[in-house]
């Protein structure tokens, strides 16, 4: 081994003065393959989840930089997507909930693939990037791409996770979107959002949607492969969303009986009534319009949590695969040494935490999400850190690894740095917020929480809101979590008298919001 080092340096001396005099050999600008994972918490391997099964995600995590300390800015897809994909957080982009639709709200809106295409880039779009029925065609230079046999004219407006592979299902959900459409014809998902909440074909990959779009996006890397321009490629897996159907083998993996149950069943002790969403999401799905507010005596059996539990399991799993065959492929055509390849969740997901299921609170289970990189020339392979981090950090981030200008206007920090030194000084806060909308609320009422993130505490303050202007209104109360001593978040000490200093101290770091954080790096950076 230490011979053939030696003949490899040896031969680049010479090579080196051979070519002295003549000029460098122009590299080609990196590819990104930009993969989001829809309604994914960290339930990887990577991430310590000694449950999952996520081989693939876990081997790209040892070449990568795993980020186990990632907040959204908003815990529904809409809101959290719009902010991710501008750089700017909800606040500047003025996407609240999941309905808000950013092109409308900001019209000139440059975002990330908009971006790389100024400096060259030829901007490819798979699956969801955006939220599933705003796939923003003004972003890419190849929008919105389906799989053949999705291109239906009654499918257009219909968004991948609601497609089941049994016929009776599917007849099913006709009827019912009819009947829907009768009521109101405007609906989430063009009202196809109907059916079971799970499903375990005995089927081969691509008979599902999302290996449908792997397969597409197999053959889309083949013809980008012979372009002479760099690709930025946006390609968004729907599970594990709701429904959890995926092929039976991937339920197969696992014995339900050794995924635990979630650690945090109740809400918190002392939470305000409206701290939590009602569930609506789940609700839509057969067997489950009965069940009640989390705020409620309603309590799930023992046997569902654990049929959907494993689904979610057994969806993450599929995607796993499916992402391993991607990355094989990328090897094949030899283009993924000269790929950043960016892997995350737009926001977590509750598995009968806090009572509940589904996303849209400020619970850090809500808020915390993955973030993976693998890039050209890494130094620190398979390196984690703890540093906090946002996803509003992910646009200024890939430029500066694309070797391209920064924006201005981002509202994220570039985690560059701690790529080459995870354990370095870093930001000591995270920003996010919830619009709590009165038709969920459990008091009928509207408000907006803000939420910080530092190392030790989790806090929120809430405030009246008026939808119209979009200000916050009057403080109307205030969460606390211990970070440290309680993870699960199961009692709000907000009002007790030994916090009262933590709290004022907390409220003022809120209130600078996100610039007073980044100032705090600056500074450190300085001395």
């Amino acid at each position: 081994m230490k011979k053939y080092l030696y003949l490899l340096v040896t031969l680049g001396v010479i090579a080196i003065g051979l070519t002295e005099c003549a000029p460098p050999e122009e590299s080609k600008p990196p590819n990104v393959l930009f993969i989001s994972i829809d309604d994914l918490r960290p339930a990887l391997g990577a991430y310590g989840d000694s449950a999952a099964i996520t081989p693939y995600i876990d081997q790209l995590a040892s070449e990568g930089m795993t980020f186990r300390q990632t907040f959204c800015q908003s815990a529904v897809c809409a809101p959290s997507r719009a902010s991710l994909m501008t750089g700017v957080r909800p606040d500047s982009t003025r996407v609240w909930h999941l309905g808000d639709k950013f092109r409308e709200i900001n019209p000139a809106a440059v975002t990330m693939p908009q971006y790389f295409s100024r400096f060259g880039y030829h901007t490819v779009n798979i699956g969801k990037i955006f939220h599933n029925y705003m796939p923003d065609s003004v972003s890419w230079d190849e929008p919105d791409m389906r799989p053949a046999q999705y291109l239906r004219p009654e499918w257009l407006g219909r968004d991948g996770e609601t497609f089941y592979i049994s016929e009776e299902v599917h007849r099913s959900q006709v009827v019912k979107r009819d009947s829907l459409l009768k009521l109101r014809p405007v609906r989430y998902a063009d009202g196809w959002n109907t059916g079971p909440a799970w499903e375990a074909a005995d089927v081969h990959d691509t008979l599902y949607y999302d290996g449908a779009q792997t397969e597409l996006a197999k053959r889309t890397l083949d013809r980008l492969a012979k372009k002479d321009q760099p690709f930025f490629f946006g390609l968004g897996y729907f599970r594990p969303h709701l429904p959890f159907a995926v092929p039976k083998k991937y339920w197969d993996l696992y014995d339900p009986q050794d995924i635990p149950l979630a650690p945090n069943p109740e809400l918190p002790e002392g939470s305000p009534i409206f701290t939590a969403n009602s569930m609506y999401e789940l609700r839509h799905y057969d067997g489950f319009g009965h069940i009640g507010h989390p705020t409620s005596t309603y309590r799930m059996s023992e046997d569902t949590a654990r049929i959907l539990k494993h689904g979610y399991y057994a969806s993450v799993s599929y995607v796993d695969a499916l992402l391993g065959d991607l990355m094989n492929h990328l090897k094949a055509l030899d283009l993924y040494e000269n790929t950043i390849i960016v892997v995350w969740g737009d926001h977590g997901w509750k598995l009968g935490d806090h009572n509940s299921w589904g996303k849209m609170t400020n619970f850090n289970i809500d808020l915390q999400v993955p973030v993976i990189v693998r890039y050209p020339g890494q130094k620190n392979r398979g390196a984690q850190t703890m540093a906090m981090t946002e996803l509003v950090d992910l646009f200024p981030s890939i430029c500066e690894l694309a070797g391209i200008d920064v924006p201005t206007y981002t509202q994220g920090l570039s985690f560059v740095p701690l790529l080459e030194d995870p354990t370095r000084p870093w930001k000591t806060a995270a920003f996010s917020q919830f619009h709590r909308r009165p038709r969920v609320s459990a008091d009928g009422k509207r408000y907006m929480g803000y939420s910080i993130n530092t190392p030790e505490h989790h806090y929120i303050e809430w405030y009246t809101w008026d939808h119209e202007s979009g200000t916050k209104g009057e403080y109307v109360t205030a969460e606390l979590y211990h970070r440290l001593e309680d993870p699960h978040e199961t009692t709000n000490i907000a009002d007790t008298a030994v916090n009262k200093a933590v709290v004022e101290r907390l409220s003022q770091q809120l209130a600078k919001g996100w610039k007073g954080a980044l100032e705090e790096v600056e500074k450190e950076a300085g001395d």
